[in-house]
């Protein structure tokens, strides 16, 4: 089959998942065009209140398939760098599930998601030293915020591969699951997702995120979604809220 992004709908998660099993999911020039505008169409369809992205079969992502880019590093850099700031801006919490290897470009598509939960055995690098390549700057102070100044430069000034639990250790992982239970831990914690408050959530991640001007919007947002008075009376009564502020979809 030819190198793809797949994508379902399903209990309001949107699951992406990259196809490319003879390169190990290794991420096409196609592919990482492909991957913006199919964000963009996610993150203004109203059934979806999360987002999940995998690789197909035991291999998360090993980078960019350096065969179908052409020009310069710089072009291809380009295109990674646009499909990562476009994950990072997806408004809805996103969760990379992660098996076998997360390299690369596969490790800055992981780092743009807002958690990522591991297989046991999961393998994680950060490699444009091996090929002389200058990270990009945007990608490398994300790498900081997430990981810290000391555990970015081990990574970059080695290119060496780390396993799961230091990915723990260090904060670029969050949970590290069982061979066999990633799939059910995802399923379980999205659901949970997608039950909370999404108002709650879009601010926190603006928040989180560093954008800090944007305080009386979310009060304005609050005060007329109803969420807070739904939330008040759901632990009153001790049933699970029904939340009903969204995000704006498209048209």
């Amino acid at each position: 089959m030819e190198p793809r992004l797949d994508h379902q709908v399903k209990d309001a998660v949107a699951t992406v998942v990259i196809s490319n099993p003879a390169k190990r999911n290794a991420m096409t020039a196609a592919m990482w065009r492909a991957l913006p505008p199919l964000l963009d169409d996610l993150s203004a369809d109203p059934t979806v209140r999360a987002l999940v992205l995998t690789g197909e079969g035991g291999t998360f992502c090993a980078g960019a398939d350096i065969s179908t880019l052409q020009g310069s590093s710089a072009d291809a850099q380009g295109l990674a760098v646009a499909a990562e700031e476009a994950l990072a801006a997806f408004p809805k919490p996103t969760l990379a599930a992660v098996r076998g290897h997360c390299v690369g470009g596969g490790s800055q598509l992981a780092a743009a998601c807002d958690l990522r939960f591991a297989q046991e055995g999961a393998l994680f690098g950060v490699t444009p030293a091996r090929l002389g390549i200058v990270y990009p700057a945007s990608s490398t102070r994300r790498l900081v915020r997430l990981v810290g100044p000391a555990t970015t430069k081990y990574l970059l000034f080695s290119a060496e591969l780390i396993d799961a639990e230091r990915a723990l250790r260090t904060g670029l992982v969050d949970e590290v699951l069982p061979e066999g239970d990633l799939d059910g831990r995802v399923a379980e914690f999205t659901a949970t997702l997608v039950a909370r408050s999404q108002l709650t959530q879009a601010a926190a991640k603006e928040f989180a995120n560093g954008r800090t001007d944007r305080d009386d919007h979310w009060t304005e947002q609050a005060r007329g979604s109803g969420d807070t008075a739904e939330g008040v009376a759901a632990f009153l009564e001790r049933r699970q809220a029904r939340f009903t502020w969204s995000l704006p979809g498209r048209g």
